[in-house]
Parts: C-alpha cells; structure tokens; sequence
C-alpha cells in the first residue's frame, strides 16, 4: 500500500508540474517584455513652447539662475556632449515631431500670499498667472513652503489647467524645494536615502542639494508633460497615476544603475560633483534616463 501510495503521489507531483510549466514560463516571459508607453491619441506639446516660471516663496537669485539655466540648456546644441539638449532631444521620437522650450516670463512671490501650506487648489491659482498659447507654466515653491502629499508620495506633478473664457487648456508642472523637508526622498542621489542602502550621497554639481533636486524633478516633470499633457498622450497604467516618459526609469541616471545605485555618470575632478549633462552657462546637470519609444528602454547619456 504504501509503494502504491508513493507511486500515485508521485504521479501527481509530476501531472502538478506538467501544469505549472507552461504558466511558469508565460510568467517568465511576460517579466522579459520591455515597458511600453501606450500611446492613447490625444494632442502632445511639439513646436516652440515657452516655459513661464511661478516663484513661490525666497529664492535666490543664484537658485533662481541654475533652474532659468536648465530651461534655457534643453534648446542648446552647441554644449559639450553629453548635453542636456542631447537628453532633451528623446522627446522628438514621441509622435508628431520636435519640442523646443524656453523660458518666458517670470512672476516672483517671495510674501508668500497664499500661506507657507499649499493645498491642490492653491497650486491651481499660481498655475493659472500665466495662460499663453503654446506653454507650460512652471510653479516652484520654496524650501519652507508645504504642500498636499509632498515628500509623502510626491516631489511634484503636472497637470493643466483651463480657460474658462477660450476653453483651452494650458499645461503647468509644480516642484519644490526639499532641501528642508525630505531630501532623502526627492533629492536623492544628492543626500542619503529615507530607505535602502545608505550609499555616499553624490555631490550636487551646482552646490544646491534642494536646487539640483529640483532639476531632477523638474527634468521628469517636463518630459512627462510634452509627452502627455493631457493625460491622453503616452503613459502606462491609470491615468490617475501614470507611467510616463520620465518616471518609467526613476532612479536610473547612468549605466549599470539598479535600485539605491544611480548608475555611472561623470565626475568633476576639481568639485567631485557628480552630473550627466553639459548645460548653458558652464552649468552641468544630472538628468534622469528617459524612455525612448524607438527601444522600448531607458535612455541614459553615460
């Protein structure tokens, strides 16, 4: 009885497995498939576009000139490789064409008129000083300013916001500044994780943690934002809570990155500043990887 017991149990295990296979080997294909942003038809920003800025809060005029920089570098081709505008320039293999940004005007609210704690609606009302045809208005709050959700689950976002006279809608992307509130979690590399390996922070290539955190930020904002405006262009997942150009490869800044390691970039050997990105005005950058539609991978310049 127990030889025919041991038999049959065998016997089952083996049928068991002969089941499990093929769905062990679907799974494992279906984890080797490369992400694909979905392209969901609607309108992306191609064309000249320009960026007003919203400055919420103190700000340097030496914060203010690094972010005015950034701009200002993705619509440079003359700077060394590798460029900001060269990162920039993935952009173009969304559908229907190039995106060229440069800053516009700016509106400067350093008595903070709103309170130091911004909800949702609040960064609707700054968003809404500039309404131009073809532009994205970018909010920027200072390092003391809370706002809804921040350092909780988000660093920023994008958005639009509409005219209720022309019923257009303008695009705008809101930062802030972590440097006081959470730069473990929206300024890393620059400062040591909340959470996983406690790896050296890199140095900041403009010598602001809260500022060259910002351009991260920002630089993923604004990719996300041509790329899917009006969250009907390209992402993946809910359009509550997309995966967009940008934040398909967070955390990823050179080869070889994986989660707490931002990969290979350069190193200044004067400032030991880490950066992947030449920009205008002898201004170096760390940009994020970008998804590229024409691979199916994230992007890196290093």
């Amino acid at each position: 009885m127990a030889s025919n017991y041991k038999t049959a149990l065998a016997l089952a295990l083996s049928a068991l497995l002969l089941l499990l296979l093929p769905l062990l080997t679907v799974g494992a294909l279906v984890e080797e498939q490369p992400l694909v942003l979905k392209y969901h038809n609607g309108p992306l920003l191609k064309g000249r576009i320009t960026v007003n800025l919203v400055w919420y809060g103190s700000f340097t005029p030496i914060q203010r000139s690094i972010i005015i920089d950034f701009i200002s570098s993705l619509n440079s081709p003359k700077e060394a490789l590798p460029s900001a505008a060269t990162w920039w320039r993935t952009t173009n293999n969304y559908k229907g064409g190039s995106s060229t940004l440069v800053p516009g005007k700016q509106y400067l609210n350093p008595g903070y008129t709103l309170g130091k704690n911004l909800k949702d609606r609040d960064l609707l009302a700054l968003a809404s000083k500039f309404k131009d045809v073809n532009s994205i208005t970018l909010v920027l709050t200072a390092k003391d300013v809370t706002v809804d959700r921040f350092c909780m689950n988000r660093c920023g976002t994008h958005g639009s916001v509409q005219n209720v006279r022309t019923g257009s809608q303008t695009a705008y992307v809101w930062v802030g500044n972590s440097e006081a509130q959470c730069p473990g979690y929206c300024a890393w590399p620059f400062h040591k994780p909340i959470y996983g390996p406690q790896t050296p922070p890199l140095v900041a290539p403009n010598g602001d943690v809260g500022v060259d955190g910002m351009i991260i930020n920002l630089a993923t904002l604004l990719a996300g934002t041509v790329t899917n405006p009006f969250n009907n262009g390209y992402f993946e997942g809910s359009p509550e809570a997309p995966v967009e150009a940008g934040s398909a490869c967070t955390g990823v800044f050179g080869s070889g990155a994986y989660p707490g390691y931002p990969g290979r970039v350069l190193v200044d050997k004067a400032s030991g500043a880490s950066y992947n990105a030449n920009g205008a005005n002898g201004r170096r950058f760390l940009v994020p990887a970008m998804w590229d539609p024409q691979t199916s991978t994230c992007k890196t310049l290093v």
